[in-house]
């Protein structure tokens, strides 16, 4: 067995009287650390910060915060030296958990592991017996964990806790909630260094639970909605505004009450910074037309963003897994704050009764609202979901490792799923990127763009990788596929090339289109007194109104040379 020190906390102080801790390898009382492996740098854990912060009392107790992405040994390294390692648990991170929780064993088979968190509330009864693991909280963790500090090691009598004694399980289920109002006048972001949030993405939850019961969601299994203090969220976030700049709502129905939505909204735009960002996640389908007319008369264009599941449009489906929803109010909300909200529309592959032919329908339905961002997912069958228990009604066959993606049902083949994840792939590098916006816009109006996307992305697959490709590769690939399947179209080259112009900061040498000749270029540019010696300009030839284009993705003859200036700082812009 290997001897380690037990680190001792001391605090130090910084320029703005704040204390922070800092850890001196000094033999002191047992120690216990609050952890989690972040998916990347920029994503923060609440979780551990709530349960830090309402336990701070306790000297033992210290956090940090790690991602996938780092080497297992360093984290191992740094974890071994506490008794009790405390690991918050989610489907992209289960797994890298458990091996840095094996590695923590093999350094020092005295500390001992706890899981909390969503991953491992349910269907824990296999991964207790795993020698790296000691201890499961299931459900919310501040009730089990505030009893863990407070009685550990003697720990078989806590509710919600798993923990074994010699093979033996001790496990007593307690549906006890923790009163939300406990958090009046804490500040889980207080331990952190200020200068570290402002370029990260900050987590806030006004509620917990959700009014809507979809099978596929761990959300829906608990659907009494309680809202934290108003008092402590606003505090958090003028604290979270003055510090960050983009904050993220955690509730799963922002918009659930109509007079809460609008006093939140009003509090923001009272002390946000200019640079602010907030996004939540709604049901648009039941916003209430006062809150639509709020965020038109007041909320500033960029400052907040909407992320809205849609799923399916197929109402059979939607049906099958619980859901309800009307697609007609739910685009109508969409279009109508489309010029004021940026929008996050989700779509899921695999949904019972979704077949290849609903999910293409689906998809071209959404993808007409034109998202800034559109989401295409894979069904995932997360523990404790009804989903997940209800599998073999519809021959579903999933991955069993996280993040239990499906494999193959009764509605889709291996196959089927298989092409789709190219058009996903397709979607994610030319649309969300905004690589081919406008070729795409144009697509969708007079093809299928569920077809062109499929198509290339099929093609992308066959020149290159999804994974590795350079912004000259993106743009070739598309054209040849263009040129073999869309080549009677004389606009779809000609928007193309748009694009590509587009994309680059400084002006890119010639491709796709060739620019006018160089008098007659200056010449124009002359003519429209552009400051050439200035910036620089690129003017293509085009057979179409461009500017009509943008307002009906339809193509109307003109002969015109459409003018793209660079100012070697930001994205170029058409003249």
């Amino acid at each position: 067995m290997l001897n380690y020190p037990i680190p001792k906390f001391h605090t130090s102080k910084l320029a703005n009287n704040k204390k922070y801790f800092t850890i001196v390898p000094e033999m002191q009382q047992p120690s216990i650390l609050l952890t989690t492996l972040n998916a990347k740098y920029i994503h923060l854990n609440l979780a551990i910060r709530l349960l830090y912060e309402l336990n701070k009392a306790d000297e033992r107790l210290s956090w940090k915060e790690f991602t996938i992405k780092e080497e297992v040994n360093e984290i191992a390294a740094y974890c071994c030296k506490f008794e009790v390692v405390c690991f918050s648990c989610y489907i992209w991170n289960i797994t890298q958990t458990l091996t840095v929780a094996q590695k923590i064993k093999s350094l020092n088979p005295n500390t001992k592991i706890l899981l909390g968190g969503p991953e491992v509330t349910y269907d824990w009864q296999q991964l207790i017996f795993s020698d790296e693991v000691d201890y499961i909280i299931t459900g919310e963790g501040e009730i089990p964990f505030a009893l863990f500090l407070a009685n550990y090691p003697n720990t078989d009598h806590i509710d919600n806790l798993v923990s074994k004694t010699n093979g033996i399980i001790h496990y007593h289920n307690n549906s006890a909630a923790f009163e939300l109002e406990k958090y009046a006048s804490t500040n889980p972001y207080q331990n952190d260094d200020p200068a570290t949030l402002a370029n990260r993405v900050l987590y806030i939850e006004t509620s917990r639970g959700c009014p809507y019961k979809c099978e596929f969601c761990l959300a829906s299994l608990d659907n009494r909605v309680r809202f934290l203090p108003t008092e402590h969220i606003k505090n958090n976030l003028r604290y979270l505004m003055t510090h960050g700049k983009t904050i993220k709502f955690l509730d799963r129905t922002f918009n659930v009450k109509k007079d809460f939505t609008i006093d939140i909204f009003q509090f923001i735009l009272d002390h946000a910074k200019p640079d602010n960002v907030f996004q939540f996640e709604i049901t648009a389908d039941i916003l209430h037309p006062a809150i639509m007319q709020f965020i038109k008369d007041k909320v500033p264009k960029g400052m907040f963003r909407f992320e809205i599941g849609i799923q399916t449009v197929n109402q059979k489906a939607n049906l099958s897994v619980g859901r309800k929803q009307d697609f007609e109010k739910t685009k109508g909300v969409i279009l109508a704050l489309k010029d004021y909200v940026e929008m996050h529309l989700d779509l899921i592959v695999g949904l019972p009764l979704d077949y290849w032919d609903d999910i293409k329908y689906s998809f071209e339905e959404v993808f007409k609202l034109f998202p800034p961002e559109l989401q295409l997912g894979f069904l995932k069958f997360l523990k404790g979901t009804p989903v997940r228990e209800k599998y073999p009604e519809h021959g579903y066959v999933f991955d069993p490792i996280a993040p239990y993606q499906i494999i193959r049902s009764n509605y889709l083949s291996e196959f089927e799923l298989a092409e789709i994840t190219k058009l996903e792939h397709a979607l994610e590098i030319y649309w969300n990127k905004k690589r081919l916006k406008h070729t795409l816009q144009y697509i969708t109006t007079h093809y299928s763009i569920f077809d062109f996307l499929l198509g290339l992305g099929k093609h992308f697959e066959k020149q290159s990788s999804f994974f590795q490709y350079t912004l000259n590769d993106i743009y070739q690939i598309a054209d040849q596929f263009i040129q073999a399947n869309y080549a009677t179209d004389t606009i779809i080259p000609q928007l193309l090339a748009i694009d590509y112009y587009l994309q680059h900061k400084i002006k890119p040498g010639n491709k796709f289109i060739e620019e006018i000749p160089k008098k007659e270029k200056f010449a124009l540019l002359e003519s429209l007194k552009l400051p050439h010696n200035k910036f620089r300009y690129v003017v293509l030839p085009i057979d179409f109104n461009f500017k009509e284009m943008l307002q009906t993705f339809t193509a109307i003859h003109s002969i015109e040379n459409l003018v793209i200036e660079y100012n070697g700082t930001g994205l170029p812009y058409i003249k």
